[in-house]
C-alpha cells in the first residue's frame, strides 16, 4: 500500500496529549491525523492514575479499619481478600479504559489512523503498511514506558512493573519495591496496609524528590511504621525457584527473597522507532528532541513535543495542557505563540499525601513551618500527623512554593498552587476566611511565620490569636 495521506497537523500517541492536540488542532481549523498502534486508551486509564487510586482505596479502607480502636470501636477478625482486591482494581479500571475508548469514537471519521509511524524527514511520515503521511507539522505525543534495568529484566515473570502489578490475580505474601518515587511510594505503602509484607529499597536517601528535611523526616517516619525502608543500597537481584532473591549494600546489608520486586524506576519517553535523526531536530541527553515549555516547539521547526515524551513534567495536567498548546502553535507555525504554563504542582497519594509546589528554600529567603501533630481537626479525625513548609520570596513575602505531608495536603496543596501562580502573599492568604475546625487552619501558622519575616504586618482587622484546637 503506498498510499499518500496529507494534513495540516499530524499527531503521533493517543494518549492524554495527543487527544489535546489534536482537539487543539482541529477546533483551530486544521485538517488532522491521529495515529496510534493500538488506539488502548491513556496511560491514565490504563496502568496509571486510576487502577493505583483503586488499589490505594482500597488500603484505606483496611487501615481505617485496623485504626477504628482509637474512636472506641473494635473491630475484631480483619480478614483482607486479596483476590477479591484485585477484580475490584481491574473490574474499576477497565470501566475507565472503556470509557476512554469510547471517547475515540467522538474523533471525526478518518482522522484515526492505527500504525506505527517514522520520521522519513521533518514533514513526512511512513507507516507500517506502506503508507505515508505529509503533514505540515507534526506533534509527537508518544508517552513513556516502564523502565526496567538489565539486572532485573532478565528475571522473568517475579518482576512487575506499574504495566503489569495491577494485572496480579491476588495479593502477593510479600514484596520488594524497587525506587522510591511517586510510583514506588503509593504502591509500596498501599500494598503494606492491605497486609503484604513490603520492603522499599532505594540507591539514594531521599523519598518523594521532598526538599524540605522536615518534611521528609515526617515523610520518612510515616513510611517506616508501614515498611521496611532500606535507602542508600546497592542491589544484585537473582532468581530463586521461590521468586527473587535480593542482596543489597551500602548504609546497610542483608538479603532476602520475595515473591515478586515491582521496579519503579522510573519511565523513560518512548521515542525508539520514530527515526528522530531523520527530523534533523537537536536532542538532549536523554534524546529527547530540545523544545520550548511555552510553545512546546522543537527549536524553529515544524515539529513539537506534548505529554510524557518531553521528558517534562509527567503528570495528566501537564500533558493536557501540553498538547493544547502543542496542538494550537502546529496550527498557527511558522508564527508562535507563548503560554505561561501552571505552577510546577505534584502529589504523591501516600497516606498522607505528599506535595511538591513550585520554587523550593533555594530561590527565596523565607519559610514558614506547620506541624500537624497537634492541629485540632486532625486529631479530631485520629490523623495528626505531618508538617508543611511554605517558601516566600523578600521583601514582600510573595508565596513561591512549598512541600507537604500533611492530611488533606492534596486539597492543600491546590490552595497553595493558585496562590502561587496568582502571586499572592502570605498576607493576602491570611486575609482570607479560614473556617473553624478545618485542616486548612494549619495553614495559619506558616502563613504568620512569613508575615513576621517581612516588612508587611498581619492584616490589622483579625483576630491573632489562634481558637481553641486550631
Amino acid at each position: 500500500m503506498n498510499e499518500t495521506l496529507r494534513c495540516d497537523v499530524a499527531v503521533i500517541g493517543a494518549g492524554t496529549a495527543g487527544l489535546a492536540a489534536e482537539r487543539a488542532a482541529r477546533s483551530n481549523g486544521a485538517s488532522t491525523l491521529l495515529i496510534d498502534p493500538n488506539f488502548n486508551g491513556t496511560t491514565c486509564a490504563t496502568v496509571g492514575c486510576m487502577p493505583s487510586k483503586l488499589l490505594i482505596a482500597s488500603s484505606h479502607a483496611a487501615h481505617a479499619t485496623r485504626s477504628s480502636g482509637q474512636f472506641g470501636i473494635e473491630v475484631r477478625d480483619i480478614r483482607i481478600n486479596g483476590k477479591a482486591v484485585m477484580h475490584r482494581v481491574r473490574t474499576e479500571r477497565d470501566r475507565f479504559v472503556r470509557l476512554t475508548q469510547e471517547s475515540f469514537d467522538e474523533i471525526p471519521d478518518g482522522v484515526r489512523l492505527r500504525g506505527l509511524a517514522k520520521f522519513v524527514d521533518a514533514g513526512t511520515l511512513s507507516l507500517g503498511d506502506g503508507r505515508m503521511i505529509e503533514a505540515r507539522s507534526i506533534v509527537i505525543a508518544t508517552g513513556s514506558s516502564a523502565s526496567v534495568p538489565d539486572a532485573f529484566a532478565k528475571l522473568g515473570n517475579c518482576i512487575l512493573t506499574n504495566e503489569t502489578i495491577f494485572d496480579l490475580e491476588d495479593l502477593p505474601n510479600n514484596l520488594a519495591v524497587i525506587g522510591s518515587g511517586s510510583i514506588g511510594l503509593e504502591l509500596a505503602q498501599a500494598m503494606a496496609r492491605l497486609g503484604v509484607e513490603v520492603t522499599l529499597f532505594d540507591n539514594g536517601g531521599r523519598l518523594g524528590g521532598i526538599r524540605c528535611d522536615k518534611v521528609h523526616a515526617a515523610l520518612k517516619t510515616a513510611i517506616e511504621d508501614d515498611l521496611r525502608l532500606v535507602l542508600n543500597v546497592k542491589l544484585k537481584p537473582s532468581a530463586v525457584d521461590a521468586g527473587i532473591r535480593i542482596e543489597w549494600n551500602g548504609d546497610s546489608s542483608g538479603d532476602a527473597t520475595f515473591d515478586y520486586a515491582l521496579v519503579a524506576t522510573g519511565r523513560p519517553p518512548n521515542l525508539d522507532g520514530l527515526n528522530l535523526a531523520a527530523t534533523g531536530l537537536a536532542l538532549d541527553e536523554h534524546g529527547v528532541p530540545e523544545h520550548e515549555r511555552e510553545t512546546m516547539q522543537c527549536g524553529d521547526s515544524s515539529i513539537f513535543l506534548a505529554g510524557d515524551a518531553g521528558h517534562d513534567l509527567p503528570l495528566l495536567h501537564e500533558a493536557s495542557h501540553d498538547g493544547a498548546i502543542a496542538g494550537r502553535n502546529a496550527v498557527a507555525f511558522p508564527a508562535s505563540i507563548k503560554t505561561e504554563r501552571f505552577t510546577a504542582f505534584s502529589i504523591t497519594f501516600t497516606s498522607p499525601p505528599v506535595a511538591r509546589i513550585g520554587k523550593s528554600e533555594d530561590d527565596g529567603v523565607i519559610t514558614g513551618t506547620a506541624e500537624f501533630t497537634d492541629q485540632g481537626r486532625a486529631r479530631v479525625e485520629g490523623v495528626n500527623q505531618g508538617v508543611l513548609t511554605l517558601y516566600a520570596a523578600a521583601p514582600d513575602g510573595r508565596l513561591i512554593g512549598a512541600d507537604l505531608f500533611t492530611p488533606a495536603s492534596e486539597h492543600l496543596a491546590h490552595i497553595i498552587a493558585w496562590a502561587v501562580q496568582n502571586g499572592h502573599t502570605a498576607t493576602q492568604l491570611l486575609g482570607m476566611p479560614f473556617y473553624h475546625p478545618t485542616i486548612e487552619e494549619g495553614l495559619k501558622s506558616a502563613l504568620r511565620t512569613i508575615c513576621g519575616a517581612t516588612p508587611l504586618a498581619l492584616p490589622i482587622d483579625q483576630d491573632r490569636g489562634t481558637p481553641s484546637g486550631a
